[in-house]
């Protein structure tokens, strides 16, 4: 297929090169132009740079034009969204990739409605390892164009990815919320514990224990996958102090379990302990803010805040 891909930060480069070498054409386009002539001089057989969002658009041929939005999300994807829009003509297909609040994602979807362009957003997860084991895809708005970009989507999810389709509006970015909100937890859980076999006077090789677990027990997963990688590097994690940010999704996800009345104890506890970080240096030290931070630049790439 043919789109435009706006967006080659650390997940949208790496989604972009695994669309480019499943034989899918692209016209890129990046706020920092030096990022898009890499990539294009990467792949220079698939992929085309425009140096305007205009340009990129208009470089494309087919019908439905097809555009995929990987932005942080926020004020960023609120403007390129207001920017697309007059460029795009009814039955045209728009995909929100980033990490939107679901709420903001309904909002778009109506708006978009209105004038006829097909809106997907998409919760798009699997972290740094996703572009060669394949992303999981958590998609929601129109039904029509989750059907027109499969192929897209199946591209991206190989080999052991996967992808579908939850409803309209913003419910793709609802469960994306909802998944990112229980990583919160599962993050949480194991920093406390690794943090507990620390401190234990047996003195336990920490990275032993992480590898035994990985052979089929209760707590063998992805994440401790993660941390069984760090901890062969450095047990000590000395590199990981600093605050614990969070980017949103489990501060929604306790503010949507709230109007629920939905009781989410280990959510909320591991987003306040996330918070407290901010100040208490004493936890900014700690070997649980370590484990943290080291996860998520594990699964991520995501860096320490000192």
């Amino acid at each position: 297929m043919q789109i435009a891909f706006l967006g080659l930060g650390k997940m949208g480069s790496r989604m972009a090169s695994k669309l480019v070498a499943d034989g899918h054409e692209l016209i890129v386009w990046n706020r920092t132009k030096e990022t898009a002539e890499e990539f294009v001089a990467h792949y220079p057989k698939g992929s085309t740079l425009a140096t305007t969002v205009e340009e990129a658009l208009s470089a494309l041929t087919g019908s439905p034009k097809i555009v995929w939005l990987m932005l942080p999300a926020g004020d960023a994807t609120e403007a390129m969204i207001t920017e697309v829009m007059p460029l795009l003509a009814k039955g045209d297909v728009l995909i929100d990739g980033g990490n939107a609040r679901f709420s903001d994602t309904e909002r778009r979807s109506q708006m978009l409605s209105e004038k006829g362009i097909l809106f997907l957003g998409i919760g798009v997860s699997g972290g740094i390892i996703a572009a060669t084991e394949g992303y999981p895809m958590m998609a929601g708005g129109d039904k029509a164009a989750y059907d027109i970009i499969v192929p897209l989507l199946d591209t991206l999810a190989k080999p052991h990815g996967g992808h579908d389709y939850f409803g309209t509006g913003g419910a793709g970015h609802f469960v994306k919320m909802v998944h990112n909100g229980i990583e919160y937890g599962m993050m949480q859980a194991f920093a406390e514990g690794f943090a507990v076999l620390e401190k234990s006077d047996y003195h336990f090789d920490l990275h032993k224990i992480s590898r035994l677990w990985q052979k089929g027990t209760i707590v063998s997963s992805f994440l401790l996958d993660r941390a069984e990688e760090m901890l062969a590097n450095d047990t000590s994690l000395a590199s990981f102090t600093g605050v614990v940010t969070e980017s949103g999704e489990g501060k929604w996800t306790v503010e949507e379990a709230k109007k629920e009345g939905v009781q989410t104890p280990i959510i909320e506890g591991s987003l306040q302990y996330r918070w407290e970080t901010k100040e208490d240096t004493a936890k900014q030290q700690s070997y649980v803010s370590r484990m943290l931070n080291a996860l998520r630049n594990a699964f991520g790439g995501h860096e320490v805040k000192k």
